[in-house]
């Protein structure tokens, strides 16, 4: 345990001088993990239960519902609807589902070349969208007829995006190869 404490350490502190950080306080950090998942298209309340279920597996914690802004005639949407689902993982939580994603998750992915670094934004965060929620073990392989997609955020402290990706890389994040 010790032994490997030192190496993160030191790992660390290369992070630090790559970044120009004299002052260990202003090194990156993570902040949360959002996930968000969309069922604009399901109208049937079994499938929005199937997602709320599905959600509470992969993560752990009871997604809050998301609610729309306001009525579309057109597509049969009135205001408060539910559209989507939303949770907000800090702590333990957000580290073992990084964990997970990192570790299971991606490797599982179809075709995986890695996260494209436009996905991270001015601000230090990075977004990733992903197609199927079935490359979690956590799901049941037994329905795939109910396959939707959702979308990851993570939130740092970093302060733009060159940092940002140093840090993502530092903590295992596999981008793709840049040409």
């Amino acid at each position: 345990m010790e032994t490997t404490q030192k190496k993160q350490s030191a790992a660390f502190g290369v992070l630090q001088k790559k970044l120009g950080i004299t002052n260990p306080m202003q090194s990156p950090r993570l902040v949360k993990v959002v996930v968000n998942a969309g069922t604009g298209s399901f109208k049937d309340k079994k499938k929005n239960e199937i997602v709320i279920d599905r959600l509470l597996k992969i993560t752990g914690q009871k997604p809050a519902v998301r609610g729309a802004k306001k009525s579309i005639a057109s597509f049969k949407l009135r205001q408060g609807d539910p559209v989507g689902y939303q949770i907000t993982l800090r702590g333990r939580r957000m580290m073992d589902f990084l964990d997970r994603l990192l570790n299971i998750a991606f490797p599982r992915t179809k075709d995986f070349k890695g996260i494209s670094t436009t996905g991270i934004d001015e601000m230090g965060n990075l977004t990733v969208g992903i197609k199927e929620h079935i490359i979690f073990p956590e799901t049941v392989d037994e329905e795939l007829k109910d396959i939707f997609g959702i979308a990851v955020t993570v939130v740092t402290t970093a302060k733009d995006r060159k940092t940002a990706k140093e840090f993502f890389t530092y903590l295992g994040f596999p981008f793709k190869k840049e040409a």
